[in-house]
């Protein structure tokens, strides 16, 4: 199981005092096919505005805390709906009782929340309605284009964007002052500081590399410019993780790993919090969700922590990627595709919720439009020495490459990751090698599934 559903589990629980001023997040879509599906029919705003003066009753199914605050602005907005808001749980209970509704054609919601991974496995079965038509693709120049990608394809829009996760680099001023050691900008630099404040400081590390995140790695091969996965819509899959571009960033961590420079402790476990607030880590390699989640866990820390771009392998061509991310969208079985549509759209893009997701639920707003307004840009923390960590991470997000891709079967990928690659990271092993274990296992699994590999 990925430990997104840690994450998850995090912001159903957090206190919003401690949460202050940043934001969560959970875990794509753009994948390259043959040939890019043409949009649906235009509805009419005569016809939405008809179908939401109509009685109507919509099912969502979602995880986020608090969203009956939404909930109640939009049953406000339009007082002729009524929503029922609906948890199954998270990460694979949430996935299984909602593809076990499909299959039995009992008791699907209207609207469900969905990670950007899991969007091709239920396009898949065809069970997504596309929302372009329905004033959902006149957003699309509030999103960068990355998170764009997520959602649709060719002129197909699956889902609205709710939060993401760009990845960026929390790191202890004081520790790395006290060692000599600088923040690094590339990644060579940071290999080289590893090494120098392991010497520095023979108690901590620079950072850990943990056996069961399929997630961050994912991300670290985003940045780099692998490609890994992609789906043509139909029975095509790439598997490409042992790319040229994989096994650089493998090979780089396997280095610092046989090194000694890391560790290479679980984490969302209690022993990697304790990391965290004690000083045994001094940077965590993160995403957008990060900070709210470091302010929970090392309280005693405040004040301490700094937040700045991951390094780079070119620092003349800024890039990171993504680790978390989640949408809303509409299953074509609903009744009411109107007003199911309205709901994801409503709650997403119009700014008192919107702006309630992102300093309330304290989910990384994917809008541009959102994240430049002044009650997110401007807030200063005080654990982060009055960093604006959302402009900085704002910043991050313009710099994820498009284009990420994912397969009908992620569920599995994340999985095996435990049995390969995750497993020669646990045992300080051949990273490369567990790479290629990780391809060779996910290109058998989608053979067995009756795809064809290109």
């Amino acid at each position: 199981m990925s430990t997104s559903l840690s994450r998850r589990g995090f912001l159903g629980t957090m206190s919003l005092a401690s949460a202050a001023v940043f934001f969560g997040a959970c875990s794509g879509g753009g994948d390259d096919g043959p040939a890019a599906p043409s949009a649906g029919p235009q509805v009419s705003q005569a016809d939405i505005d008809a179908a939401m003066a109509k009685p109507t009753t919509l099912t969502f199914w979602t995880w986020v805390p608090d969203i009956q605050n939404q909930v109640d602005l939009f049953e406000k907005q339009y007082p002729a709906m009524k929503v029922q808001l609906v948890n199954v749980g998270q990460g694979s209970p949430h996935y299984q009782k909602l593809r076990a509704a499909i299959q039995s054609g009992q008791g699907a919601p209207d609207v469900t929340q969905m990670e950007f991974q899991y969007i091709p496995s239920f396009t898949l079965g065809d069970n997504l309605l596309d929302i372009s038509g329905y004033g959902v693709a006149g957003i699309k120049d509030q999103y960068p284009e990355w998170v764009w990608s997520q959602v649709s394809k060719g002129e197909v829009v699956y889902a609205v964007p709710q939060d993401v996760g760009p990845m960026g680099l929390l790191y202890r001023d004081d520790l790395l002052s006290d060692a000599g050691v600088e923040v690094p900008t590339t990644w060579d630099a940071f290999a080289a500081a590893a090494a120098d404040y392991r010497t520095a400081n023979p108690k901590s590390y620079l950072t850990n590399l943990a056996p069961n995140q399929p997630g961050q790695i994912i991300a670290y091969l985003w940045q780099a410019g692998a490609r890994p996965f992609a789906y043509d819509g139909d029975k095509t899959v790439t598997v490409d993780l042992a790319s040229d571009a994989g096994k650089k960033v493998l090979g780089f961590w396997g280095e610092m790993l046989a090194a000694g420079s890391l560790s290479v402790d679980p984490d969302f476990t209690d022993s990697w919090y304790q990391g965290l607030a004690n000083g045994k880590y001094a940077s965590w390699p993160t995403a957008a969700w990060g900070p709210v989640f470091l302010q929970g866990t090392a309280k005693k820390t405040s004040g301490k922590w700094r937040a700045v771009p991951l390094p780079q392998w070119d620092e003349s061509a800024p890039a990171s990627g993504n680790w978390g991310g989640s949408t809303d969208a509409v299953l074509k079985t609903s009744a009411n595709p109107i007003a199911a549509a309205q709901l994801a759209l409503w709650i997403n893009t119009a700014k008192e919720p919107a702006l309630k997701l992102a300093t309330e639920q304290f989910l990384f707003p994917p809008s541009t439009t959102i994240l430049n307004d002044p009650e997110v840009a401007d807030l200063e923390s005080p654990f982060f020495g009055g960093q604006k960590v959302n402009t900085t991470f704002k910043d991050i997000s313009e710099t994820v490459t498009p284009d990420f891709g994912w397969l009908p079967f992620m569920d599995f990928v994340y999985t095996n990751f435990n049995e390969t690659l995750g497993k020669a990271i646990a045992d300080k092993g051949d990273l490369v090698a567990g790479l290629q274990k990780w391809q060779d296992a996910v290109a058998g699994y989608a053979k067995d599934q009756g795809f064809t590999v290109a």
